[in-house]
């Protein structure tokens, strides 16, 4: 049987080694992204009062880079600011609501205040909130994502 290239040893050095490879997977635990599954499980999400990042999906390849971001930048910031995934074609009514064509792409949900309603509420049952939502329009990385969240005085610390 033949030994290890030199490649193979020289790879293998690097990853015992070098703190900051970039080609080896990091051991990010647990995904803390959050799937979404309903509207009242996002509104009851919003209500935490912690910004709330959510993707937007459909199936492509930028999507599965994207999907790398998203679970490096919520292991990151978490718990202090949440990250949702949407799968579009799974909940197409919430992802039409947005008035967007071009998937995938990023909003960030913020501040939320329960409305004052005038006059009577046709249902009891029915919460309103007013909810700020910004385009997420930085680069699509951890470092983005951080630049962002600096930008617009969102409050959080990084972990790992």
């Amino acid at each position: 049987m033949m030994d290890e290239s030199f490649l193979d040893r020289m790879v293998s050095q690097l990853r015992s080694t070098c703190k900051y490879y970039t080609g080896y997977p990091k051991d990010l635990g647990r995904s803390r992204i959050i799937p979404f599954t309903s509207e009242r499980q996002f509104v009851q999400l919003l209500h935490e009062g912690r910004p709330v990042v959510v993707a937007f999906t459909i199936k492509c390849t930028y999507t599965q880079h994207l999907d790398k971001v998203l679970e490096e930048a919520a292991a990151k910031f978490y718990p202090h600011i949440k990250f949702v995934r949407v799968e579009c074609p799974k909940y197409p009514g919430f992802c039409l609501t947005r008035q967007r064509n071009e998937y995938p792409f990023v909003e960030v949900f913020y501040n939320p205040e329960q409305a004052a309603s005038p006059g009577k509420s046709v249902d009891p049952n029915i919460t309103k909130y007013s909810v700020k939502v910004l385009p997420f329009n930085y680069d699509q990385s951890v470092y983005g994502f951080r630049e962002y969240f600096k930008r617009h005085g969102f409050k959080y610390s990084e972990t790992n």
